[in-house]
């Protein structure tokens, strides 16, 4: 028996059970793994209430995040040993392969043998922001030195991840979070520039930092009204990829700046990455390299007992965080 989190009915945070499950061996090509901490992510949350692209069957398990020890392995797996210290990459159904549990089974394809510096919360932290923001700055808009990328939800652990990796090559990153009280931490945290949104005029403020020349690349996870300033301050042929919709307002097309600007809008899943077996070892190879040299950091801004579940996704759905959110088992 393993204690595992379910949600029996779609709803607040409230919904989250802890519950004892039977858990079958690890079948053929499959890990089992004892998780040590989970990351938490927005898309979770949405799971739960039931606003996720994918609908689960309930009772459902949940959960895309987990570092722990690997406790057994299924028929033809060679690459890992009971005692194995791995985390795991977001699967494309958390319904199928969910991480909240204290055990755990994954395919082995998705389970990484990650740095060894880095603790079981920061290892929980991985995979799901820094493949997210590769997939979309450099394995979609091909960033580069010579480019100001915008990056919304700034502060969010994809945000943030998104800032490491621009300047890990040089990019310009210019961060917009909603109001200044994060604006201190976002300049620690490497951004070159920061826009207050709600305090200040986003277009105004955007194209003061990047001039004539624009931002060829926007990372934009919020929609609504925002598109309009966006697209008002890219450069000609510039892309906005879109990966969220956090703003419960109509998102307006802005016509006259795509046409005059021939710019590119485009939906963005990270699964892009995580099922195409290439790009993801791509990725891999990028990230890891990243965390062994240390230009990829993971923010952690809070951490919560297993049993805190329910506390962990209230302050989830705050907004207040800095960082990302892990759970420790």
């Amino acid at each position: 028996m393993a204690r595992v989190i379910r949600f029996h009915q779609h709803g607040g945070p409230e919904v989250l059970r802890i519950e004892d499950a039977d858990l079958p061996p690890p079948g053929p090509g499959e890990v089992r793994i004892r998780v040590k901490a989970l990351g938490l992510n927005r898309a979770e949350a949405l799971l739960r209430s039931g606003a996720y692209i994918e609908t689960p069957t309930l009772p459902s398990g949940l959960g895309l995040e987990a570092a722990g020890v690997v406790e057994a392995v299924g028929d033809g797996v060679k690459d890992f040993a009971p005692g194995d210290a791995v985390s795991v990459i977001p699967p494309q159904s958390m319904v199928r392969w969910p991480a909240y549990g204290e055990l755990v089974t994954y395919p082995a394809g998705l389970v990484v043998k990650h740095p060894p510096s880095l603790d079981w919360q920061t290892a929980a932290a991985v995979w799901m922001q820094y493949l997210t923001a590769y997939g979309a700055l450099i394995d979609i808009a091909k960033l580069s030195s010579e480019d100001a990328v915008v990056i919304t939800a700034a502060s969010s652990s994809v945000g943030l991840a998104a800032t490491q990796i621009a300047n890990s090559i040089g990019a310009t990153t210019i961060a917009v979070t909603r109001t200044a009280a994060k604006k201190r931490a976002l300049l620690d945290a490497g951004a070159a520039h920061v826009v207050a949104s709600a305090e200040e005029d986003l277009a105004a403020r955007l194209n003061e930092i990047t001039g004539s020349q624009g931002a060829r690349v926007v990372l934009d996870a919020v929609g609504g009204p925002i598109f309009e300033p966006l697209t008002a301050a890219m450069s000609k042929g510039g892309i906005l990829i879109e990966y969220g919709g956090l703003s419960h307002e109509p998102t307006p097309f802005p016509l006259p700046a795509v046409l005059g600007k021939t710019l590119t809008l485009r939906g963005y899943l990270v699964h892009e990455i995580t099922g195409d077996p290439a790009k993801l070892e791509a990725a891999k190879a990028f990230i890891l390299e990243g965390l062994e040299t240390g230009t990829l950091r993971p923010i952690i801004d809070r951490s919560f007992a297993f049993d805190q579940i329910v506390e962990a996704h209230r302050y989830l759905e705050s907004n207040e965080q800095f960082g990302k959110i892990v759970v420790t088992v």
